[in-house]
């Protein structure tokens, strides 16, 4: 897949120009961010494309030291399952 990396999000256009994926994670404070969204389009649900995107958001979250909220269902969800990253959450 190739993500396309903005500031504190990350996406997927189809062939068209058009989102069919996407996390968006904003600024807080200077160190922390909130995973406030989590999309994946009907064409790509249940081919792990979300669980793709927050490794990518978990990456990015690292690298710069942020700790991270989630106010996003998935992104909460995903969290829980995988306790080799709490320390990221708040």
């Amino acid at each position: 897949m190739n993500f396309i990396y903005e500031t504190n999000r990350v996406y997927l256009n189809d062939e068209n120009g058009n989102l069919i994926a996407e996390i968006d994670f904003p600024m807080v404070d200077e160190n922390t961010v909130n995973i406030n969204h989590t999309y994946v389009s009907k064409t790509l649900r249940g081919q792990g494309v979300a669980g793709k995107l927050m490794k990518e958001a978990i990456k990015i979250i690292e690298e710069n030291g942020w700790k991270a909220y989630t106010d996003c269902s998935y992104a909460e969800t995903w969290a829980e399952k995988h306790e080799e990253k709490s320390d990221l959450f708040l």
